[in-house]
């Protein structure tokens, strides 16, 4: 479903993603994982054209991405929640959302009653500011503004970062829901690894701007994440 085909990212004089050969396949949750700085959030960056790619193909459906703008990419059905969920805070969450609307055709915009019943605690907190939710309900907040444009594939950079433990298990149930009961794609960057092994189907791993590892979540075996995982 999306496909990356020999991409090749410099940011500066520093070659920072090498010869990258991605697919996520339709229906699964792949896990991106690696130990910091190794190029995981540029990929997600360069999938979504917020960076530049020096050469290579992102593919989605078969179209290629690699001259449009985001906005562009977002239309097509690639939801985006970036690290540090980058919510507005002094818009209220109501308004959050309805900025996530803007990339859809004027007659469709109107949130969607699923985004509630996935979180419920939202639809509480309309009128509140985004800066006064707490870091979980931020992270919630930033996902539903994705689900808005009812994406096709919906990619989360770190989505536990600085979340507690229970909500940490709230939003691993979330996309568990959303990629099994409603057959929705997801690409996320991941760290903890029980969290990864829970809801990822396949797993890729980045070492230094390469890929190195691409398979079944299956294969992160002890010696495999010592080897590449491993502080």
């Amino acid at each position: 479903m999306l496909q990356v085909r020999g991409l090749n990212q410099f940011y500066g004089g520093s070659h920072t993603l090498w010869d990258i050969d991605l697919s996520v396949p339709r229906g699964s949750c792949t896990s991106l994982m690696g130990r910091n700085g190794m190029g995981k959030t540029t990929l997600l960056r360069s999938i979504m054209g917020l960076l530049p790619i020096s050469s290579g193909q992102i593919l989605f459906e078969g179209q290629d991405l690699a001259r449009l703008p985001a906005e562009a990419r977002a239309r097509l059905g690639i939801g985006y929640v970036p690290q540090g969920r980058e919510i507005f805070s002094q818009l209220t969450v109501e308004e959050n959302l309805q900025v996530g609307l803007t990339v859809r055709p004027r007659r469709t915009r109107t949130l969607p009653e699923r985004i509630f019943e996935t979180f419920p605690v939202l639809r509480q907190m309309l009128r509140r500011r985004g800066g006064d939710l707490s870091g979980g309900q931020q992270q919630q907040l930033a996902i539903a503004r994705a689900l808005v444009l009812e994406p096709r594939v919906l990619i989360l950079d770190e989505p536990t970062e600085g979340i507690q433990p229970g909500i940490v298990h709230q939003i691993g149930d979330v996309i568990l829901r959303l990629n099994r009961e409603m057959g929705l794609t997801v690409l996320l960057v991941e760290q903890k690894l029980p969290f990864a092994r829970r809801v990822a189907s396949e797993v890729r791993i980045l070492d230094k701007g390469r890929l190195v590892i691409s398979g079944g979540v299956d294969v992160l075996s002890d010696e495999l994440v010592r080897q590449h995982l491993s502080v």
